[in-house]
């Protein structure tokens, strides 16, 4: 019962993490026109929603709990939909982000990621499918930020919009692995519980 409960509270903390940078990296993604921080910014959005929903389905029983991985497995391809539709609108208007504001932008996306990614460390195992999903979303979108720094540099070297793009493509194929993982691990726990 400890378990859960600290469980509960570092999926709180998450969400109201996940929640709050949402609206600085979508308010940035907008102001410099950058397809990586959209995708990033919607890929918070969807992370806030995942661990509401496994606050929610941590007291379930076991199968539907497994059902509720196989959703949130849905759920991480949001991310990949965002990408599609920006980089869509990006070749509509070719044009390089504000390099500087990328960077930063992604830096703090880095710290929030970070953070959100130790708090769940702990816990990867203990809720099943619905933890596993949790973390494999902050450890991805830690990674992601990695690449939109460095995307951010990129852009300030050849004045070129494609770091922005090649970033945006990556963190969307990221999470459709993660995506195939936790519908793996959410299988593997269905199985078991019938």
């Amino acid at each position: 019962m400890a378990t859960t409960s600290a469980l509960r509270r570092a999926v709180a903390i998450v969400a109201i993490l996940n929640l709050a940078y949402f609206g600085v990296e979508f308010t940035m993604a907008l102001t410099i026109d950058a397809v990586s921080l959209l995708a990033d910014s919607v890929d918070f959005l969807e992370d806030a929603a995942v661990n509401l929903l496994v606050l929610l389905a941590l007291s379930w029983r076991p199968q539907a709990r497994a059902r509720m991985g196989m959703a949130l497995a849905g759920f991480l391809l949001v991310p990949a939909v965002a990408f599609l539709w920006a980089l869509w609108s990006k070749f509509s208007h070719p044009a390089p982000p504000e390099a500087f504001s990328l960077g930063v932008t992604g830096a703090g996306a880095l710290v929030v990621n970070l953070a959100c990614a130790f708090i769940l460390a702990s816990h990867r195992h203990t809720g099943g499918s619905l933890s596993r999903a949790a973390f494999l979303s902050a450890r991805n979108d830690a990674l992601a930020n990695v690449g939109i720094i460095a995307a951010g540099l990129a852009t300030l070297i050849t004045h070129s919009l494609w770091p922005d793009v090649i970033v945006g493509l990556a963190i969307a194929l990221m999470n459709l692995g993660a995506a195939r993982e936790v519908w793996e691990a959410a299988r593997e726990e269905k199985a078991a519980a019938s």
